[in-house]
């Protein structure tokens, strides 16, 4: 069995190390090729200050890279025995090394280590889930777009309000989209700044040049106080949580819209037949799952930032082992929020949509306030032409005019696609991704 990076001359209790460990072993595979990418800027730092040799970095830097490509494959393990991704990585180059692969932990502690895999994790999905944004937001635009003509009842307490459209609704989400994506820059602004060289919490007796390491792993600045960069595990994971679960209110709300729209009473939408399924009894059903699995995962994704704030929140200064447990809700999280994503992505492109809706007598109320506004414009006081027009309602006697012609911008006639679509592309140029691209990509070179 291997040696624990800590482990001195005792064999720990084989149920304290299974409680202990937990699902790090598992966990770790998310973080194995940025433990990597945070070893190589470390030991390249570490030869700046004399604590390694050119020729060990040479050494040690060639065989990062080849566990780096192995990560990338899928084909990185972590060994039984070895207790995570930081041992196994060790381990790997002191087999090939020997003791120059010892080294490498030199000025840092697991503590930093394990804070700086998740910070390059996080920012990494945190692209990845912005990316993933923008197609379901490009997605609602060009369906607002294309069916901006088409009328469909507004609701308020679920009864029939006044008019709007396909173009609004899928416009509504679109732009949601857009306020959920500063949420989600706001929390890659505060991922995106350099732990390592806090050590345990509290810094280190060898000259470490944050700065370098900084640069080398492309990060926007540091975290300055060594305390506060220990202090920032949990407060990063919670931030991050609340932008995924704005993400996934947006989507559980318009996944509510999509099934109920799709039901027979509606019948507003028709959503695609491989995103439905039938029932073992009842040959006529097509049932929205996709949209109701969205709705659920959203709403499980939602409930993320409680999970964190109660393991973390009346945690003193410092480490504790507390924090590993977030790992276990936290890292499989952004897979579930971008399948949501690419799932409501792909519906929104094959979802079709009903162009008669207002044909149905029962929607005519809803052009009431358009009466009633007519009127006010034509002179009539506001509150006369509101009862005159609930009498004839109540009479019998309303004839509604369904050629309306809203022009203020945000309307039905004036949606302000082309304002939403700005304000995406501004926002996600704000990110500043190609930065950690190039940063990455001088690494690995």
């Amino acid at each position: 069995m291997a040696n624990k990076l800590w482990e001195k001359n005792f064999e720990i209790n084989k149920e304290i190390e299974r409680f202990t460990v937990g699902r790090d072993r598992e966990l770790d595979l998310y973080l194995a090729k940025y433990d990597v990418l945070g070893s190589m800027a470390h030991i390249t730092m570490l030869e700046t200050i004399g604590l390694l040799t050119a020729d060990e970095l040479k050494q040690l830097l060639a065989e990062l890279k080849k566990i780096y490509a192995v990560c990338e494959q899928g084909k990185f393990v972590i060994e039984d025995g070895v207790e995570d991704v930081h041992s196994q990585v060790e381990l790997m180059l002191t087999r090939k090394l020997g003791d120059i692969g010892k080294k490498i932990h030199s000025g840092r502690s697991r503590n930093d280590q394990v804070l700086l895999d998740l910070k390059l994790f996080t920012r990494h999905e945190l692209k990845e889930i912005a990316e993933a944004v923008k197609i379901l937001f490009d997605e609602l635009i060009q369906k607002s777009n294309q069916y901006k003509d088409v009328l469909m009842p507004g609701y308020t307490h679920l009864q029939i309000a006044m008019p709007s459209s396909f173009g609004l609704w899928f416009g509504a989400y679109a732009e949601g989209l857009t306020d959920d994506l500063l949420f989600l820059q706001a929390a890659y602004r505060m991922t995106n700044r350099n732990p390592l060289g806090s050590a345990a919490g509290y810094g280190s007796s060898f000259p470490l040049n944050r700065s370098l390491t900084t640069k080398l792993l492309g990060f926007d600045s540091m975290d300055y106080n060594v305390v506060y960069a220990q202090m920032g595990r949990g407060k990063m994971e919670r931030n991050v949580a609340f932008a995924m679960a704005t993400i996934a209110g947006t989507l559980a709300k318009m996944a509510f819209d999509a099934c109920m729209f799709n039901c027979q009473n509606f019948s507003f939408v028709k959503l695609p037949k491989e995103c439905t399924t039938g029932s073992s009894i009842m040959p006529h059903k097509k049932n929205p799952d996709v949209f109701e699995l969205i709705r659920a995962k959203s709403n499980k994704i939602q409930s993320l930032p409680q999970q964190v704030m109660l393991i973390m929140n009346n945690l003193p200064v410092g480490y504790f082992r507390d924090l590993q447990i977030i790992k276990e809700v936290f890292l499989p999280a952004f897979d579930e929020l971008k399948d949501c994503l690419q799932m409501a992505a792909y519906i929104i492109n094959k979802i079709e949509v009903n162009k008669n809706i207002l044909d149905n007598p029962m929607y005519d109320p809803m052009f009431s306030v358009e009466e009633v506004n007519r009127l006010a414009a034509d002179g009539m006081p506001f509150r006369d032409a509101y009862k005159k027009v609930g009498l004839d309602i109540e009479a019998g006697k309303f004839v509604p005019n369904k050629n309306i012609h809203h022009t203020h911008e945000g309307s039905i006639g004036n949606l302000c696609n082309d304002k939403i679509q700005a304000l995406m592309n501004k926002t996600l140029d704000e990110f500043h991704f190609e930065n950690i691209k190039e940063a990455e990509k001088q690494l690995l070179k």
